[in-house]
């Protein structure tokens, strides 16, 4: 259980990351308010995983997801540049993370 809840806090880094940029420095209302409900709900679950997940596997799960997902958005929506290199090192991060995975 402490694994799903560590993905989807992951996924939810992405979405709340995703939302600081879009909120403009907090002066638009529906992604600002998205990021402090996503902010939340990823800290509480990291948190929560972090209960039984040895500290260090678990944040740098929560961050590789949350990262890896972040730049492969901006990627697709085109705010962000996309090469070859780029995809095989967020493939690089994907990999880590299922390895640490894999070792615990």
């Amino acid at each position: 259980m402490a694994w799903l809840v560590l993905v989807v806090s992951g996924v939810l880094e992405a979405v709340w990351a995703t939302a600081l940029g879009k909120s403009e420095g907090f002066s638009r209302l529906a992604p600002s308010v998205v990021f402090g409900v996503a902010l939340v709900a990823s800290m509480g679950g990291l948190a929560y995983a972090m209960r039984t997940l040895p500290i260090g596997t678990s944040y740098a799960v929560w961050v590789g997801i949350g990262a890896s997902l972040t730049v492969g958005y901006a990627m697709i929506t085109g705010s962000e540049s996309t090469s070859i290199l780029k995809v095989l090192l967020i493939l690089g991060i994907v990999g880590c993370v299922v390895g640490l995975k894999v070792l615990h």
